[in-house]
């Protein structure tokens, strides 16, 4: 497996604004082999970048002798691709097949996509749960049709948006689209703060499983609830399984630790816990 992180776990790159240069610069020092670009509608890597400049920014990438293979996007909070606004479907479905060319034009091999929102801490809309699968149904297909032309895997995420709350659903929403194109974007800490136990998951999902996200998750359970997101090690993830299980699938690509928000020193410390966790 590839040990790297995302962009936005650079100091400004949650707001988009670290130049690209310097991250990769930063997550090279801290020891990582790889980083996910993050692209959205602001910022240094746009729905509009040109192709000369993703072609440039391909240059840059290959010389810092990281790997960077994927693209994530978090467009979908602000434009929900199952939104009961249809204007505001049709927005996202156009701002990801753009994101997908770029993704291309970079040279990565897949595409990070949330298929849409029922319920989320993060995006005010509120939609039926049929509708809402249906909805991302429609817009995975259109979705496909850009993945295959471009030759990336659209892989679709477990987050926090109120959908596929057990494996067996997710691996019927795959299925049903019968393409090598489409997969899953596992997310481990997601997957334990939401959606039971990690490595349950990825030994169901197999090989559906096209790319992982990791990051880790305290459930310090009491009577008001008090669950959050924490360094890696420092929550309940149990890394010895996912990774077991993650080998027991034949996973060997990208994790990408995703942590935010940014402090001084989360690229050191993430950087020695998937030390730790990748020889588990």
């Amino acid at each position: 497996m590839i040990k790297s992180i995302s962009y936005w776990s650079t100091k400004d790159g949650l707001a988009g604004k670290t130049p690209i240069d310097e991250a990769l610069k930063v997550v090279k020092e801290a020891g990582f082999a790889g980083m996910e670009l993050c692209i959205g509608t602001d910022g240094v890597l746009t729905t509009t970048t040109s192709q000369a400049e993703c072609q440039a920014i391909r240059k840059k990438i290959d010389a810092s002798g990281l790997v960077v293979e994927t693209l994530a996007s978090g467009m979908c909070w602000g434009f929900n691709p199952t939104s009961n606004d249809p204007a505001v479907r049709g927005k996202s479905i156009q701002l990801h097949a753009d994101a997908l060319q770029r993704a291309a034009w970079l040279g990565c091999k897949a595409m990070l996509f949330v298929p849409g929102v029922v319920k989320s801490p993060i995006c005010p809309d509120i939609v039926r749960y049929d509708i809402a699968i249906e909805r991302a149904r429609e817009g995975v297909k259109k979705l496909l049709d850009v993945a295959e032309k471009v030759s990336v895997d659209l892989c679709v995420e477990n987050v926090w948006n109120g959908m596929f709350y057990s494996p067996l659903e997710f691996i019927q929403f795959i299925d049903s689209f019968g393409s090598k194109r489409l997969g899953v974007y596992f997310d481990v800490g997601n997957g334990l703060g939401y959606h039971q136990h990690p490595p349950h998951w990825i030994e169901l999902l197999g090989k559906r499983i096209k790319r992982v996200h990791i990051k880790d998750y305290n459930l310090n359970f009491n009577w008001l609830g008090a669950y959050s997101f924490c360094d890696l090690g420092a929550g309940q993830v149990p890394w010895a399984k996912v990774m077991a299980a993650l080998r027991s699938v034949g996973y060997n690509a990208t994790l990408v630790a995703e942590m935010m928000p940014w402090d001084p020193g989360i690229l050191a410390r993430t950087s020695a816990a998937m030390d730790v966790i990748m020889k588990m």
